[in-house]
């Protein structure tokens, strides 16, 4: 394996592709290429390992033979043996095949820490806004779509309007969020469709025809006050609020879980706390955010305490992750369209002892987030080049986990306050 090889496979797909100079991608062209790769290869290469592997993030290793293998099939070789074997001094005969579209995938949970980082990455790389490219000669102004909130509340029931009358085909999909799994197959001859949101956030929503993103639009799930859960699939197991909202803050101990006949032990449940569109968003280049948490539970697999503390943005979000010092590898910290890996950075800092109160705070500083331990920087990183808006915060722990005095700002105005 030689970089050049490689150098030559991107050079293929980049032709198929046809969008240009690379050096002109964005994250939308990333997150569109993600999808592709998907509907052919149906294997998942993140946005975040495409910009590696095309060099718009510093990576000093070259691809697992898995990213090397699903670029090969995706470029129209069998695998990248076969694309060094054949590829070498010439095209494949045929450009890529377009995307078909992914039939519906009922998620089934697996309760492991890596998985849910997985997860977490995906989520804030897709719930970038970008416009979908469409091929075929897919024209976005040929349909419409559009949606309405049934409560404002969670659950939640959101009709879709939607006008796919002039597709060629009968593939037309609507798509609740950056989860291709959250496709539902609709009609072309219809115009409405129903989903239920079960947890609260800000959702990009999509309207597919024929594999392709013809027509997306913003969709914020809020709540009321204060929601709290016990994650639990298909539904959650929601809160009543005098369960868990006290004037000390945010509670929900490890008995009360118990007493819903969760075992612990070997896939401890994620106890999560949110709050969306309850207060005047707050603009990323002037914030400062503080608050104080406690994850109360470590026995069996939780023995890692892992924890989120999450800022909701009109884009990406900020997911601040905590864990003991000796799990801090497993961490991935999120900052709207930029993801640090345990793995491959140093983050420490964010290992914590929850023997006691941690406080966790990050704020604007000029051009970067600057993110804070008990008062100590741990880490920074650079602001995004685009206008953000903070409209929700989360907290989760696995196992059990407190929360006290939580301040938002925007300049020196304080947004929102509690506990």
């Amino acid at each position: 394996m030689s970089t050049s090889d490689i150098k030559h496979l991107l050079n293929i797909i980049e032709q198929q592709l046809d969008w240009g100079d690379t050096a002109t991608w964005q994250s939308k062209d990333f997150e569109m290429l993600n999808q592709l790769i998907f509907d052919k290869t149906k294997v998942s290469l993140s946005a975040s390992t495409l910009r590696r592997v095309w060099g718009r993030v510093e990576y000093n290793h070259l691809p697992s033979g898995t990213t090397l293998d699903t670029l090969a099939m995706f470029a129209g070789f069998t695998n990248w043996r076969a694309f060094l074997k054949t590829g070498i001094n010439q095209q494949p005969n045929t450009k890529a095949e377009p995307p078909t579209p992914v039939k519906p995938v009922v998620y089934q949970p697996k309760n492991k820490w890596t998985v849910l980082i997985v997860a977490l990455i995906v989520a804030v790389l897709a719930s970038l806004y970008f416009i979908g490219k469409t091929s075929n000669g897919a024209n976005p102004n040929s349909y419409s779509f559009s949606s309405k909130r049934l409560t404002g509340g969670i659950p939640n029931s959101v009709i879709f309007n939607y006008d796919a009358s002039a597709s060629p085909t009968d593939s037309i999909f609507i798509q609740q969020s950056w989860d291709p799994r959250t496709r539902t197959l609709v009609s072309k001859n219809l115009h409405q469709h129903t989903s239920m949101y079960y947890e609260p956030g800000f959702y990009m929503a999509k309207l597919v025809v024929g594999g392709h993103i013809v027509k997306q639009h913003k969709l914020m799930i809020p709540t009321s006050g204060w929601l709290g859960l016990v994650e639990n699939k298909p539904v959650p197991l929601y809160l009543k609020q005098p369960d868990y909202i006290s004037n000390n803050g945010l509670s929900f101990s490890v008995a009360a879980i118990q007493q819903k006949n969760i075992d612990m032990q070997l896939q401890p449940a994620w106890v999560k706390y949110y709050n969306v569109g309850g207060f005047t968003p707050a603009p990323l280049t002037d914030f400062s955010f503080t608050v104080k948490v406690k994850n109360e539970y470590s026995e069996g697999a939780a023995a890692c305490q892992f924890s989120n503390v999450s800022l909701i943005t009109d884009r990406g979000p900020i997911i601040i992750p905590l864990s003991v010092k000796g799990c801090v590898s497993e961490l991935a910290l999120i900052s709207v369209d930029l993801i640090t890996s345990g793995k491959t950075a140093d983050l420490s800092g964010l290992g914590v002892d929850f023997s006691d109160w941690v406080q966790v705070s990050c704020k604007s500083a000029g051009n970067q987030i600057q993110y804070y331990i008990n008062n100590k920087l741990v880490y920074k990183v650079r602001m995004p080049a685009y206008k953000v808006k903070i409209i929700g915060m989360a907290f989760s722990f696995q196992g059990a986990g407190s929360v006290k005095n939580i301040e938002l700002k925007s300049g020196e105005k304080m947004v929102f306050g509690e506990f």
